[in-house]
């Protein structure tokens, strides 16, 4: 068994690089300290890392054990969610309001990691075409959507949101059977939620986790052309 490590102080503007994700603390913790550089976030996404903290203070780096991803055989469906991707009253689209999607994530009243320094991030990340958002529209108004990151064939989703009942739900439905039929091999939702749960999304041990990855990160799906499916299939 691997001891873990006291998490590495990264100075700012410091050449990116991380320990051993294998080496965190008990509760997951790699690093402290850095930047949100593209190259240093992507360098992260590609270990298994991401940077997770409050606005205003230092940036924390988390690797936990053990990790929640989901895929399209353990996606659930309830019947009630299945009747309204039957009714089809709304629209689904891709990339087209990423700020608008992590400025919604951001609006919790329980408060937010989502600040401003890791919405421009990301935004660099998006503009470089390696973070997507999916969008749920009703009655032409923006409803629920998610974002994430992509490294290879990972989609390391970060946060959802919803504005109408299921939106949410919908987006994660479309998001899971889209990116697998595109080329996607691990989605990551970082922790098990009792919501997560209840869509099928389940843990595996880090080290189950790193190895995906590590075959993952090698491929090279283009999302560039993916159209969103959300159309429920026989199993719900």
């Amino acid at each position: 068994m691997r001891r873990a490590s006291l998490p590495l102080l990264i100075p700012p503007g410091s050449e990116p690089r991380f320990p051993d994700p294998r080496d965190a603390d008990r509760d997951g913790l790699v690093a402290v300290g850095g930047d949100l550089t593209p190259k240093r976030v992507l360098l992260a996404y590609r270990m298994g890392i991401f940077p997770w903290f409050d606005e205003g203070m230092p940036l924390l780096w988390w690797s936990p054990d053990p990790r929640a991803v989901v895929d399209p055989a353990s996606l659930h469906v309830s019947t009630s969610l299945r009747r309204q991707l039957r009714r089809g009253d709304f629209a689904v689209t891709f990339n087209q309001s990423f700020t608008d999607v992590m400025t919604a994530c951001a609006d919790r009243a329980e408060g937010t990691w989502i600040g401003r320094e890791m919405i421009a991030a990301y935004r660099r990340l998006h503009d470089l075409g390696h973070a997507h958002s999916l969008e749920v529209w009703m009655r032409g108004r923006l409803t629920g959507g998610l974002y994430g990151v992509q490294r290879g064939a990972l989609f390391a989703a970060e946060s959802m949101f919803h504005y109408a009942t299921g939106a949410s739900k919908i987006a994660l439905v479309t998001a899971v059977r889209s990116l697998f039929a595109a080329g996607i091999e691990l989605f990551d939702v970082q922790f098990l939620t009792s919501h997560l749960y209840s869509m099928g999304c389940y843990e595996v041990s880090r080290d189950e986790y790193l190895r995906r990855l590590e075959g993952a990160v090698h491929r090279t799906p283009t999302l560039s052309t993916m159209t969103p499916d959300w159309r429920p299939n026989a199993e719900g």
